[in-house]
This record gives structure tokens, C-alpha cells and sequence, in this order.
């Protein structure tokens, strides 16, 4: 250390010298060693630089190397980050990814193999030709699944998601266009002529045994009469016949 020690120092220094730069630190800030050619200069710093790691200390704060395949790291023999062509992996950083994981070249880490996931199978969709159901005797049929789980590099591969076969179905001649319109309409407006027709039978039905009523009726007044009226042959005298 050179003996030109100042106290009026700049960057975060406590004490420094000219020729070495920072010898302590300001409270909370780090000691760090910076080599420029062949001369190491002390630094203060508020967190240590990528390929250190800080420890406190009661009388300086002090940054210290990570390995050599570190980029950064919490202690010496663990590392957050490894440096390129190296895997992270419980805190160490390999070449090569233990058995059962793989290489993740994305957050070079080892990370746990993934295998593809499929939904179960659909019901099979109703036997066509052409796009069509009708017309034919012979068509396919088709059923599918969905990926629920993508697989990661050796993962297992997806299978397929759809299935095809034949089918057979009972021949049926298809409908021509606009026909099943027209046959609707037919039996709409056939439906609306027979309502009609029912509403006039009972319309005449009712008014036939209203009237049947109102016969009845008056028969029944007239018989009631005929009983209630003195018989005229009844009331007339005896004809005295001896004169």
C-alpha cells in the first residue's frame, strides 16, 4: 500500500491512496479488487459485480470471486448463473445434464424431461361421403383428441389426433335443394286446411245440437200444454134425444 493515504476520497472510498485507489468503504458499500494490466485497483461498490459474490463483515464488505464456470453466484460453491457451454444444476454449473434431465438451451438449466399428453378420443362423427350423409352406402367416419401437454425436447412425441375409418350406413336418396322447403311448406299450409276444417265441423256440430236442443225443447212446451188444456168433448152437455 502506498504510505499517501487520503481521507477525502470520491466514489464511495472511507480511506484511499493514489496509487491504489479505495482501501475501505462507506458503510454498507462493497470492497472489490479491480485489475487494470498489472496493477489491481480497489473499488466501492453498492452490489458486487457479475462473477462475485458479497459477505459482510463487521469491518468491511467484501467482494469475492465466484468459480471459474460461475457468472454469478450466491457462495463460491453455489451458483445462480453459469457461463456459456455450461448447465445449471443445484447450484453447479455441467456440461453435461445428469440422467432423467435434459438440457434447456433457452435458461441453460437442467430441467425435468416433459412427455406429451393427449385428451381421450371424441365419439365418432356420423358416417359421410363427400361432406354429405346421404346418397352413398359406403363412407368414413372420424374421431379426434386434443394435445393437453406439448413434450419438451426428448420428451415422447405427440400421437396422431385424429382417426379415420370406413363405415357402412343404409342407402338414402338425398333430398333436392329447396324441396325439403317446399315439403314443409306443403304440410304447413295442409296442417292450416285441415285445422280449418276441423274448426268448421265443430262450429257446425255445435250449432246442429243447439238446434236439436231447441226442438226438444219446444216439443217438450207443447206436450206440457196439451196436458195442462180442458177437454172440449168432456165439457159438453148430454143431448136430451127423447123429444
Amino acid at each position: 500500500v502506498h504510505p499517501n493515504v487520503s481521507q477525502g476520497c470520491q466514489g464511495g472510498c472511507a480511506t484511499c491512496s493514489d496509487y491504489n485507489g479505495c482501501l475501505s468503504c462507506k458503510p454498507r458499500l462493497f470492497f472489490v479488487l479491480e485489475r487494470i494490466g498489472m496493477k489491481q485497483i480497489g473499488v466501492c461498490l453498492s452490489s458486487c459485480p457479475s462473477g462475485y459474490y458479497g459477505t459482510r463483515y463487521p469491518d468491511i464488505n467484501k467482494c469475492a470471486k465466484c468459480k471459474a464456470d460461475c457468472d454469478t453466484c450466491f457462495t463460491r460453491n453455489f451458483c445462480t448463473k453459469c457461463k456459456s457451454g455450461f448447465y445449471l444444476y443445484s447450484g453447479k454449473c455441467l456440461e453435461k445434464c445428469p440422467d432423467g434431465l435434459e438440457a434447456n438451451n433457452h435458461t441453460m438449466e437442467c430441467t425435468s424431461i416433459v412427455h406429451c399428453e393427449a385428451s381421450e378420443w371424441s365419439p365418432w362423427s356420423p358416417c359421410t361421403k363427400k361432406g354429405k350423409t346421404c346418397g352413398f352406402k359406403r363412407g368414413n367416419e372420424v374421431r379426434v383428441r386434443e394435445i393437453v401437454q406439448h413434450p419438451s425436447a426428448r420428451g415422447n412425441p405427440c400421437p396422431a389426433t385424429s382417426e379415420s375409418r370406413k363405415c357402412i350406413v343404409q342407402r338414402k336418396r338425398c333430398q333436392k335443394e329447396g324441396k325439403g322447403k317446399k315439403n314443409k311448406e306443403e304440410k304447413r299450409k295442409k296442417s292450416s286446411k285441415d285445422e280449418s276444417k276441423e274448426t268448421r265441423q265443430e262450429s257446425k256440430g255445435r250449432a246442429a245440437r243447439r238446434q236439436n236442443r231447441e226442438q226438444r225443447e219446444n216439443n217438450n212446451k207443447m206436450q206440457t200444454k196439451k196436458r195442462k188444456a180442458p177437454n172440449k168433448e168432456q165439457n159438453l152437455a148430454p143431448v136430451d134425444t127423447a123429444h
